[in-house]
């Protein structure tokens, strides 16, 4: 796995679990506390995305998307206990081509 995969991966797990956390105060009715938590990994997400190379930041961040939709379905999973269906399994794997297509394609 390489070092912009790695960095995708820790960016939507981060991004995840912020979001979580916030989605679990308003709607599940946990702590506040939660929030700074939430508030904290959001700003580590933010931060990690600045370290994938790219000469521009937006495609950076297209290239993230695909990563972060596949990561979602994997907690819906792991997290939620929520098991893809077929045509989640397969949209995932359409935006994770198409991810590895904005970063990998050659650019002259």
């Amino acid at each position: 796995m390489g070092r912009a995969a790695l960095i995708y991966l820790a960016a939507a797990l981060a991004e995840i679990g912020g979001c979580f956390a916030i989605w679990s105060v308003l709607r599940l009715g946990r702590a506040a506390w939660w929030l700074g938590a939430g508030l904290g990994s959001l700003a580590l997400f933010a931060w990690l995305l600045t370290l994938v190379e790219s000469a521009a930041a937006g495609r950076a961040f297209a290239a993230y998307g695909g990563v972060y939709i596949a990561a979602s379905l994997a907690w819906l999973w792991l997290v939620e206990g929520v098991r893809p269906d077929g045509w989640d399994l397969a949209g995932g794997a359409l935006c994770l081509a198409g991810a590895g297509l904005i970063l990998l394609a050659p650019r002259g």
